[in-house]
Order: C-alpha cells, then structure tokens, then sequence
C-alpha cells in the first residue's frame, strides 16, 4: 500500500473559466508495451511524462566469488515535448524505511515520489538489445513540495519505457585492482506516471 509522507491535504478551489485561447492540455498517450506492464485504463490513467536523459550508475563488486558491476542507482534529467526541464530522477533513501528507492522530484514545487520495481521486461519485441529493461513500478511514498506543491502526489505506478543503452559495462570488472570502481553509462528513458481513478488531486502541468 502506498504511503503519504504527510497528512491529507484538504484543498478547496473555484474553478475558474477558461480564456477562449487557452491552449488544450496535451493527451498522453503510451506507447506499445508488454502485456505484463500494461495497466488497466479503467483503473488508471496517466498525468504525467518526461523524457529522461542521465547516466546509470554500476559499481564492481565482488559477489560468491564472482566479480560484476552492482547498479547503484540513476541520475537524469526529465523533459518534456518541448525540451523543457520537469523532473529529477535519482537514487535516495525512502523516508520511512531508509532503504534506497527510485526517486523522482518535480522541478517546479519539488513534490517527490518513491517507488520500486513490481514487474520488468526485456522482451525482444520492444526492448533494444544494448537498453537496460523496462519497468514497472509502484508509489510506495509521496511528499509534498515545501511550498505545498502537490504534481506529483497522485502517483501510483511509474512506467520506464522506451530505454536507450545504459546496461552495465562488458569489461573492467574482473580483478581485485577493479573492486570498487564505478561507471556512469549514458541511458535515457521515457518515465509515464500514473493516477487511480479515485485521485484528490489535480496535477495539470
């Protein structure tokens, strides 16, 4: 069950009527994806999406015996269509477990979100042979931003699709002289965040 880090917050607003020129929010759409990361539209809808360009982070380590690099989690930058900054995406600690968690931090009103990982694919269908797989991950924890800022707060699943390299180094981890070396590889990913039907919030962009 996801957790809120902080309290329910009630708000109350008028909605006011929109200027006759405003321009229409645009439709997400998501693309083509394995059946096992799909979710169900009646349960859920997306709200939010940015294009990730970072690095994935790898250590070597030794495990049994056996030398490998050890993921130690991502740090990317999130666009949106038009080239614009919207998010942050790292490795950091979950606030109430202290365990390390995929972390997303909107760049506006710095609501954050953390989740972990319920389900992958690498199926040749849709995942490059060269790009680290495709996730599916649930908000186990949302917090608002220190001015109240609430974008992010109606996330339930996070979506990793559309990757781009960013799999663990073929060499430099063989040797006790390489225990400890790290490796940041380019990746990049498209990040869909979903709400329940059932949502509070509104989290136009």
């Amino acid at each position: 069950m996801r957790i809120p880090m902080i309290g329910l917050v009630l708000a109350a607003a008028l909605a006011a009527p929109q200027m006759a020129h405003a321009e229409r929010p645009r439709r997400i759409v998501p693309p083509p994806m394995p059946a096992d990361l799909e979710l169900s539209p009646a349960e859920f809808t997306p709200f939010f999406v940015g294009h990730a360009v970072g690095t994935q982070g790898y250590m070597c380590v030794v495990t049994n015996g056996a030398y490998k690099w050890q993921p130690f989690g991502p740090q990317a930058t999130l666009y949106d269509g038009d080239g614009n900054q919207v998010a942050t995406h790292f490795l950091s600690p979950e606030p109430f477990t202290q365990l390390p968690s995929a972390t997303w931090q909107h760049s506006r009103d710095s609501s954050e979100v953390w989740a972990f990982m319920i389900k992958q694919s690498s199926d040749a269908n849709y995942v490059a042979p060269d790009a680290i797989p495709w996730f599916l991950l649930e908000a186990s924890v949302v917090g608002e931003g220190p001015t109240g800022g609430d974008k992010l707060m109606d996330t339930e699943r996070i979506q990793r699709l559309n990757t781009v390299e960013g799999k663990a180094p073929a060499t430099g981890c063989s040797a006790p002289a390489h225990i400890g070396q790290r490796a940041l590889v380019p990746y990049e990913a498209d990040y869909y965040f979903y709400k329940a039907k059932r949502s509070r919030h509104s989290n136009d962009d």
